[in-house]
């Protein structure tokens, strides 16, 4: 599997010294305790993925210093941020509800920012026509926020941020306000923005789609601890947590190999293609799965357990079935097989996977 963002953008660059972003973010607020370190070089867009709670947009305000760091360092081409003012910081921020002056129009939004870092009221405002004209939003130079569409609002933000000429771009879940085709069509815009951004970017988003597309690098925070980072292709091929599998859309063991066989620490032992020894994972997809009411004889299935269906939901063009019993797991299935087979919660099925169709790595 190749993450749509991997082939176009290539790999992340090795951080030069001195270059890019280089933090430990560490904030303490109340029981809950950021410890995050984020580094990258000049080019990189850097997802933070997690689930709600996790700590992303805690790290994004510490970033752009709207929260001071209890410890840790921050360093931006060299330079230390930890007590720099935010206003005074090299750092374009583009905000989940893009928080646009309602009383000034696109082109003086988007000018403010050069405005405020020193540019007079000439350069800032031909600085702004300039983006906007790269945003395409040339004729809405004089049109005010509650006139702009969704994807509109966004782009002017977007531009707003990039007039300052940061060093440092903050992107916070600049998707999640649009509706599901303004986001696609927003999405392929800001990748190509992104794309020939010469700076550090880091976007913050609960969309795995999002982060697959638009970064070259994902970095996986839970309760405020990084458990995962990597390209997307590899953290989409090697999941290590159960939040990143059900990111990816896989079921996920953890177990003891001793050649082809996995013992799982929880349920039943898995037969796998790979031959490995010592602590490993075992994934594989829920349309992987086949379910039966009777026990399969003569089935090519190497993996075979007793469940019994716990829920039902409708999953793209799918059944998903959440499945209970000697191994919990997810299938998916078409609604004909669902029908057919009768599914309803509490009904008993045996499932069946191949050895084929799992994937076994090092834990």
């Amino acid at each position: 599997m190749t993450a749509p963002g991997d082939a176009a953008r290539g790999p992340a660059t090795a951080p030069v010294p001195g270059e890019g972003l280089d933090a430990r973010l560490v904030v303490d607020r109340g029981a809950f305790r950021l410890d995050v370190t984020l580094t990258a070089a000049p080019g990189d867009v850097v997802a933070l993925l997690g689930p709600n709670g996790a700590g992303k947009t805690t790290a994004l305000r510490a970033l752009a210093g709207l929260l001071p760091l209890t410890d840790g360092h921050l360093r931006l081409d060299g330079a230390a941020l930890d007590r720099t003012p935010p206003e005074s910081r090299p750092v374009g921020v583009v905000f989940q509800d893009y928080l646009l002056f309602p009383h000034l129009s696109a082109l003086d939004n988007v000018a403010f920012g050069p405005r405020c870092r020193g540019a007079g009221k000439a350069e800032a405002r031909a600085r702004a026509a300039e983006w906007l004209d790269r945003m395409g939003l040339s004729e809405y130079a004089g049109v005010k926020p509650r006139r702009l569409s969704g994807g509109q609002a966004q782009r002017v933000a977007l531009a707003r941020a990039l007039a300052t000429r940061p060093r440092l771009l903050l992107l916070d879940e600049p998707l999640a306000a649009l509706d599901a085709r303004t986001r696609l069509e927003v999405r392929a815009q800001l990748r190509r923005h992104l794309a020939r951004f010469e700076a550090v970017a880091v976007l913050v988003t609960h969309d795995p789609l999002d982060a697959m597309v638009l970064a070259d690098r994902l970095v996986v925070v839970e309760d405020g601890r990084v458990v995962q980072e990597g390209i997307p292709s590899d953290i989409a091929r090697h999941p290590r947590t159960d939040y990143i599998a059900r990111l990816v859309g896989l079921n996920l063991y953890r177990g003891r190999a001793e050649g082809h066989t996995v013992r799982l620490d929880a349920g039943p032992a898995v037969t796998t293609t790979e031959d490995l020894t010592g602590p490993v994972f075992v994934a594989f997809p829920p349309g992987a799965v086949t379910l039966h009411r009777e026990r399969p004889t003569g089935a090519s299935a190497r993996n075979l357990w007793r469940c019994e269906v716990a829920g039902l939901e409708t999953h793209g063009d799918q059944i998903r079935a959440d499945l209970t019993g000697e191994l919990p797991l997810t299938a998916d299935l078409t609604t004909v097989a669902a029908a057919e087979l009768g599914l309803h919660p509490g009904t008993p099925v045996w499932a069946a996977v191949k050895a084929a169709q799992t994937h076994a790595y090092p834990a």
